[in-house]
């Protein structure tokens, strides 16, 4: 399995956003410029994260973007979906139940449910409010 920019793109703007909370309404050009990601790029990003009530917007001179809840109430998991779809390992597995003739006699099911279980459980089990912590700790911001 492999992330694509927009999957890793979308983690850097929520945990931007999430990281600027503070401010408000943060317009796609400020965080554009922190992320060294295209504004053009945020915006593709943006209207997904937007359409899944991830985050509000408003218009104007104050405009921007905002986290629509707490970003200890967002898991990695969460996001990553929104860009991703799917993050199983097979395509088999992208759809439940399983959607495969050989399924009853595929010997190596089992392994790729374990792994899915596995990624699914780990990018479930961190939040956005963790990785800004962890940032703080670290004494950076991404």
């Amino acid at each position: 399995m492999k992330i694509s920019t927009k999957g890793r793109y979308a983690l850097r703007l929520m945990i931007d956003l999430a990281q600027h909370d503070a401010a408000g309404y943060i317009p796609l050009r400020d965080i554009s410029k922190r992320q060294e990601i295209s504004a053009k790029y945020l915006e593709q990003i943006v209207v997904q994260l937007s359409r899944a009530g991830f985050v509000t917007s408003t218009r104007g001179a104050q405009g921007g973007y905002q986290l629509a809840k707490p970003a200890a109430d967002y898991t990695v998991g969460d996001i990553l979906r929104i860009t991703e779809g799917s993050l199983a390992p097979v395509a088999c597995l992208a759809k439940d139940p399983v959607e495969c003739p050989r399924a009853d006699e595929c010997v190596t099911l089992e392994f790729w449910r374990g792994l899915y279980d596995v990624v699914n459980r780990y990018v479930d089990s961190v939040t956005l409010e963790e990785l800004v912590n962890q940032g703080k700790t670290l004494n950076f911001s991404i």
